[in-house]
């Protein structure tokens, strides 16, 4: 059913059950490809249509995450050209993969959500008839899985938006909408590296390397290792994200501006260059028995910064430890000396986003106050080029951010 007029109000809405023709989204163009904070502009488009099993969320906050940046800078990935490429005809691309709302319209056959329900979303998409699905596969490894809201077009960044049933968990009724809207990605995506990858899930006692530990990622890391008796120890910029960090419960830090030996491995047959970087890596290995007070390797060491830090993961990760990645920050070359990987049978897992179930564990955690979503600032519409300007400079604050959408208090 259609609302009575065209274009609400951001903060405004036709009644529940309803559905405007248009809605204000932030978005891009590929025109404005570049810095972010230029890459975004509000605009008015159509409220796309509700399909059997999906759901329209009147968006109340959207949470802010590293893949806009990418989607921004129209690089590594043109998302748009992809999407295009593949049959699609819209010419822009709203992002948002995190977001707090209210169930405003459901289609067919939905099931586990209502009207009026206040959720929270994992943007992790595939198709429940796939076969590999249907055969018994986790759904994150099916070649239907997508991310909404990067990969995917219409996310978070509007009034309105329509996700998949399964995609929607109860909003922790605790939290602000703001608040509600920054963590999942973030927590999922976490939750899943440290406990989805047995027999490499996180024991008490375990030493736990965190890069990025005052990130959106390294807050959720530090206090989900620290509540199952783990000994997490943080990757840092500076000497107050060190600081936030110990609040959160790291045991202690490692400011990384200390060490000079980033970047791709030398090639293993140049001594010289190899024992610089050795000297480095040793001494990031030091770095990381002093903060644990005795000679203990990681078990488990959580990455995401790729090219500049894998080699050293790889390096410091204890025998049969794992270090487990869910991205490529400073780039996508994964230089490896396999020694240290089959002679000391180490393993290095990928992990990409999170299941349902997973998501609904750690939101649970969070609903219970064990976690808390480390919202550090929340931004008004119209900001959220510049927030996303902000992490592509690294200026961000520590934590995770939303903007205001709906919710206009």
């Amino acid at each position: 059913m259609r609302a009575t007029q065209d274009l609400y109000e951001l903060g405004d809405a036709p009644e529940i059950g309803t559905a405007p023709k248009k809605m204000y989204a932030s978005l891009i163009r590929r025109e404005r490809y570049g810095q972010p904070v230029d890459a975004f502009r509000t605009e008015v488009v159509d409220v796309p249509p509700v399909g059997r099993g999906q759901v329209l969320v009147k968006v109340m906050a959207a949470g802010i995450n590293y893949n806009n940046v990418w989607a921004a800078l129209g690089s590594p990935l043109d998302v748009i050209a992809a999407r295009q490429k593949a049959g699609a005809t819209e010419d822009f691309h709203i992002g948002g993969s995190d977001l707090s709302g209210i169930v405003w319209a459901v289609g067919e056959d939905v099931r586990g959500v209502k009207l009026g329900d206040e959720v929270v979303v994992l943007a992790n998409r595939w198709d429940e008839k796939a076969e590999d699905i249907r055969l018994g596969g986790d759904p994150t490894w099916s070649t239907s899985q997508r991310v909404w809201g990067y990969e995917e077009n219409y996310g978070s960044f509007a009034q309105f938006a329509v996700v998949d049933d399964y995609m929607c968990h109860p909003k922790p009724a605790r939290l602000s909408w703001a608040e509600a809207a920054c963590y999942m990605a973030t927590a999922a995506t976490a939750y899943r590296q440290l406990f989805g990858w047995p027999p490499h899930t996180v024991r008490p006692g375990d030493p736990v390397l965190i890069w990025g530990g005052a990130g959106g990622l390294g807050c959720i890391a530090i206090q989900l290792v620290r509540h199952v008796g783990g000994i997490p120890v943080a990757v840092v910029s500076s000497e107050e994200r060190g600081e936030f960090c110990l609040k959160l419960g790291a045991e202690g830090y490692i400011d990384r501006r200390k060490f000079g030996h980033w970047g791709r491995l030398p090639d293993t047959s140049d001594d010289e260059a190899m024992g610089r970087w050795l000297s480095g890596a040793r001494a990031f290995g030091r770095a990381f028995w002093d903060v644990l007070g005795e000679r203990r390797s990681p078990r488990i060491v959580l990455e995401h910064s790729g090219a500049d830090t894998i080699p050293t993961s790889l390096y410091l990760c204890d025998n049969g430890g794992m270090v487990v990645l869910c991205g490529g920050t400073t780039g996508y070359n994964g230089d490896v000396d396999l020694r240290f990987l089959w002679m000391r049978q180490k393993r290095l897992q990928g992990s990409h986003v999170a299941t349902a179930r997973e998501a609904r564990e750690v939101t649970r955690l969070i609903d219970q106050g064990i976690i808390d979503p480390c919202l550090s600032r929340t931004f008004d519409f119209d900001e959220i080029g510049l927030a996303h300007q902000l992490i592509h400079d690294n200026r961000h604050p520590a934590g995770n951010m939303a903007a205001r959408v709906g919710d206009r208090g």
